[in-house]
């Protein structure tokens, strides 16, 4: 009798658990998966216990290290995300780590500990070529393209919302633009080869849709696809089981039959007519207009520049994009050894157009794990003016890295249209992480630079960072890339006006001037 009155208290209490777990809103594996869920967070708990003794340390972990996991997490929580006791990093002997050297004096600093500090772009978008609708972005932190498809609606609105709360331009993959995208952040369209949102029923591009799809959202700039770093050069096939009639609509589809990506663009065959193409988009909608790549062999970058330097054509910003990216599912080959990771492939572009004079006529953006601090830093010394951030963003909004992303069965939410499990992500609070996280990178890199000297991240140079090269030996970024003296630098009216814009900040009633 006792031990059936302990048993029906037991089977009570756990029912009551799991039907907590199913109605709260702050754990989407809880709602998901109730009281089983809990197991995960108990051995997180005791992870860095059982990693340090049985399987890895907090530095072994890939992509993303249990440390750098636990930073993102801790910053979109607005917890403690300081270490302590000491770097667990082999400091005098891991080789390609990165190390700022701080200055022991410096002017005046932007406030570091301002939670809601302004950082925008050193570089008017668009402005160098008089774009219609040229702007200075607010923030230099972004939220990279990730296409409703790929992620859920739940994820997207999240997503969306808190790049609105923080300031920042949401990227919508090349997908289309979906309901998801309109809760109230400034978008970069993306156009990929499929032209989704913008062809005809052939799959050619179609010029007044796009003028359709532009006019009904908040779009600031268009971004065309030519590659990502996780599948560079290769297409893809949306199974027509996956093409519902919200997906068929939203990128100009059939319902229920296959569609493929082509792996290159029909719009265009070569840099001349790309050209042709960015300034006829340019003209019809008055925004900047950018490419986004992934860096192959450098023919492309030679002939890009080549014909910019001309001055009458050109592109308004390029995305380079790391091999080491991974937020589209690709085959192994692909993900592990297509096209250069993004410190060589950055370099390389930026030195193609730094030989002709031409770093301060665009703007450089550049993704590739680089939503961590000390990886921001290095793409901002190579001469980066804004950085894209993809997984760490799912991370701030519950990605726990599962690496599911494939399969449809993302245990949170995020990248499924599995209806049971995206309705365990609460789009609300997550948004709020995902705001706090991207304000929290954004003031890491204020103090970065300040601990370097310099108000601004655009201002750290390649001389300011060196990179272990085999025990007890570093050089410099600016040696190890081969980088010439005032390569990765603004140009000094553009140096200024930043100093100027963030040491002087404006009034609440006032706007960062364009």
């Amino acid at each position: 009798m006792y031990a059936r009155r302990i048993g029906a208290a037991a089977a009570t209490a756990v029912a009551l658990l799991a039907a907590r777990d199913l109605v709260q809103k702050r754990h989407a594996l809880l709602r998901n998966f109730p009281v089983v869920g809990h197991a995960r967070y108990l051995l997180e708990t005791i992870g860095p216990e059982l990693r340090q003794y049985i399987v890895t340390s907090n530095e072994e972990e890939r992509p993303f290290s249990r440390d750098q996991r636990t930073w993102i997490y801790a910053s979109a929580k607005e917890e403690n995300n300081y270490f302590g006791f000491g770097t667990e990093v082999d400091v005098e002997h891991v080789q390609g780590h990165a190390y700022l050297k701080q200055r022991t004096f410096a002017g005046t600093l932007p406030d570091a500990h301002d939670p809601q500090a302004p950082l925008p772009s050193a570089k008017v978008l668009g402005g160098p070529r008089g774009r219609a609708k040229a702007f200075r972005p607010a923030s230099v932190v972004n939220i990279s393209a990730m296409s409703f498809g790929s992620l859920s609606g739940a994820a997207i609105t999240a997503l969306n919302k808190g790049a609105a709360l923080a300031d920042t331009m949401h990227n919508t993959g090349e997908g289309g633009l979906s309901p998801y995208h309109r809760n109230g952040g400034d978008l970069v369209l993306q156009i990929g080869t499929a032209y989704f949102g913008c062809r005809n029923e052939d799959g050619s591009f179609n010029l007044d849709k796009l003028k359709d799809v532009v006019a009904g959202a908040p779009v600031r700039a268009i971004e065309i696809k030519l590659s990502q770093g996780a599948k560079p050069g290769l297409g893809g096939m949306l199974p027509g089981a996956k093409v519902t009639p919200e997906i068929a609509r939203i990128r100009g589809i059939p319902v229920g039959k296959d569609c493929a990506s082509p792996s290159r663009h029909t719009a265009f065959s070569d840099v001349d007519s790309m050209l042709d193409f960015v300034e006829l988009i340019a003209t019809e909608t008055g925004l900047p207009v950018g490419v986004k790549s992934a860096v192959g062999e450098m023919g492309f970058w030679q002939e890009l520049a080549t014909l910019m330097a001309r001055g009458d054509r050109g592109v308004d910003f390029v995305t380079i994009d790391g091999g080491e990216g991974g937020t589209g599912a690709a085959p192994r080959i692909f993900a592990d050894s297509m096209s250069l990771p993004f410190r060589m492939g950055f370099s390389r572009v930026y030195g193609t157009f730094a030989e002709l004079g031409l770093t301060d006529e665009l703007t450089f953006i550049s993704s590739g794990k680089l939503g961590l601090p000390e990886n921001a830093a290095v793409a901002f010394a190579l001469g980066a003016d804004m950085i894209n951030v993809a997984r760490e963003a799912m991370l701030s909004i519950g990605c726990i890295q599962s690496q599911k992303c494939h399969t449809d069965t993302c245990p949170t939410g995020i990248a499924t249209q599995n209806a049971w499990l995206a309705r365990g992500l609460d789009p609300a609070s997550k948004a709020t992480r995902a705001a706090v996280y991207l304000r929290t990178l954004r003031r890491e890199l204020i103090k970065v630079s300040g601990a370097v000297g310099v108000a601004h991240p655009g201002l750290i140079t390649a001389d300011d960072i060196e990179i272990m090269n085999g025990d007890y030996e570093a050089r410099t970024l600016a040696s190890v890339y081969g980088y010439k003296d005032g390569w990765g630098q603004l140009g000094p009216h553009l140096a200024d006006e930043i100093t100027a814009l963030l040491v002087t900040r404006p009034t609440a009633d006032e706007k960062p001037a364009v």
